[in-house]
């Protein structure tokens, strides 16, 4: 039988149930280009993107990590980790320290004088790492790329144009971190774990601002001694103060909360506080019952200024105010200003008690006539020739009455960390939770976290130098973070001398 050979024809396209063509869209083709290459990639990193290198002392692994943030971590297990914002692109560099190598570490312990090479010898380990870690991961990129397009397409073409594409992706980022590359990242290094005492071992800003050499030499006497924090965590060494700043415990909303005593005792002791200045919120109730709750502010070894938060009652603040019971205790109210630890500090209780439930309706109109009764205390206080330094109020309103009057204002009641610069060159620095919430935080999905932050002042000027932030975990958490800023400006003053917890109602 002889069957017709009929003529070639283009298939049909397929037609939607309105009677258009289902033509294949190139950006959803250009979409899943994409992902293959940026999945390649990942894995190629995964597989082969890491160099084992020798810095200094130390046997280290590099990697890259395609990260949002970009930036540095050296991980120092099981001591913690070091962040620095070195950079800002799709990439992070990860340093693991696999372990401190003991003939190059016995070497510079019993040849100290070689310390004073060792940050040029870092540095060229640190690069010559660097290049050869590009180029392996510039090789795993490629290769993942072009390896998954290839099972994915099955066509060379498409499994090269991965390839390519990852290549660009690499460089691109590669240019993104060079032009954002930030060489004074180290100035404002993150700390968690056991490094978190790192601060206290390098030293203080005024130093680290004033002598950059000497905190390198510190940083490799750190990188140095590890072996010997292995042994001696417990008991890390505190830096010598510097008698040219001075040091600020500032904390807020401590809420009943026992453990904070114990924090705040650790921290004066670790950073040689000066004094320590409480935002309000010491109590829960403020019923007399409580008052037994502050007897350790006594012993804590640092004079201890005061102001009235919205859980604080009057019977709490005449409790703090026996001087026979607090001798360290200085209770500021109505814009009342004494000279402590070398500062000038004034400050005002909040106008609310609200444990009570009476309080005023307008809390913010309140809070702001409280803010410029301390204002007009503050330009008082100017004219008598004894202009105030810190400026001190429980709720986050009320200190930015002081705006232009004073250097530096310092409030709480919200529960997380906040940070400006006011008009007139005022810093306003509102501190979390020392408390981590109080009981209360049980109520919460998850803890609230413990802050606390110690200032940095210069002595002669008595102007903010730079801070260190503590993090501690809440409630059943065992998790601990400094992270160190230096202020990115010189605020000047116009008139004469900057899902969050929500604060307890």
């Amino acid at each position: 039988m002889v069957r017709a050979r009929l003529p070639f024809r283009r298939p049909l396209s397929r037609r939607t149930p309105g009677g258009t063509s289902a033509v294949p869209r190139p950006f959803v083709r250009a979409l899943g280009l994409v992902v293959v290459v940026l999945f390649g990639a990942w894995l190629g990193l995964l597989a082969v993107g890491s160099v084992r290198t020798t810095v200094g002392p130390m046997d280290t692994t590099m990697t890259l990590r395609p990260s949002l943030t970009g930036g540095t971590k050296i991980n120092v297990s099981p001591l913690g980790a070091l962040q620095l914002d070195s950079h800002q692109a799709p990439v992070r560099l990860d340093v693991d320290v696999d372990r401190l190598d003991p003939v190059r570490s016995q070497a510079l312990v019993q040849h100290p004088e070689r310390l004073a090479g060792l940050q040029d010898e870092v540095t060229t380990d640190v690069a010559s790492g660097t290049r050869e870690l590009a180029l392996r991961s510039c090789v795993a990129v490629v290769t993942g790329a072009t390896a998954l397009g290839l099972a994915v397409y099955r066509r060379p073409r498409r499994a090269l144009a991965a390839g390519g594409l990852a290549l660009a992706l690499l460089a691109a980022s590669g240019v993104g971190a060079y032009a954002t590359w930030n060489p004074k990242s180290v100035l404002e290094p993150k700390f968690s774990g056991l490094l978190s005492s790192a601060p206290s071992v390098v030293g203080d800003a005024r130093s680290i601002v004033s002598d950059f050499d000497v905190y390198q030499q510190e940083l490799a006497r750190l990188v140095t001694n590890v072996t010997k924090l292995y042994d001696a965590t417990s008991t890390l060494p505190v830096y010598s103060p510097d008698p040219a700043t001075l040091r600020v415990l500032h904390v807020s909303d401590i809420h009943l909360n026992p453990a904070a005593w114990h924090i705040i005792g650790s921290l004066v002791e670790q950073y040689d506080i000066d004094v320590i200045i409480d935002s309000g919120d010491t109590m829960d109730h403020g019923a007399a019952v409580e008052n037994s709750f502050l007897d350790p502010i006594a012993d804590l070894g640092a004079p201890y200024v005061w102001v009235r938060g919205n859980h604080d009652s009057a019977v709490t603040q005449k409790y703090l105010g026996d001087k026979k019971r607090f001798p360290n205790v200085h209770v500021l109210d109505q814009g009342r200003a004494v000279s402590v630890g070398g500062l000038r500090i004034a400050g005002i209780g909040d106008p609310q008690f609200t444990p009570d439930r009476t309080g005023p309706e307008q809390a913010a109109d309140v809070e702001r006539v409280a803010g410029r009764t301390l204002a007009a205390a503050l330009r008082e206080q100017q004219r008598s020739g004894t202009p105030v330094d810190v400026a001190v109020a429980h709720e986050p309103e009320a200190a930015k009455e002081t705006a232009g009057e004073v250097p530096l204002a310092l409030a709480g009641h919200v529960h997380h960390r906040q940070n400006e610069v006011l008009k007139g060159g005022t810093r306003l620095m509102i501190e979390g939770s020392t408390g981590g919430g109080g009981l209360r935080a049980v109520q919460n999905k998850k803890p609230e976290q413990v802050l606390a932050s110690v200032l940095y002042l210069d002595r002669s000027t008595r102007r903010l130098q730079a801070w260190d932030e503590i993090t501690l975990g809440g409630l059943g958490l065992t998790t601990a973070e400094v992270s160190r800023h230096l202020p990115q400006e010189k605020p000047t003053l116009t008139s004469p001398s900057p899902t969050a917890p929500t604060p307890s109602p």
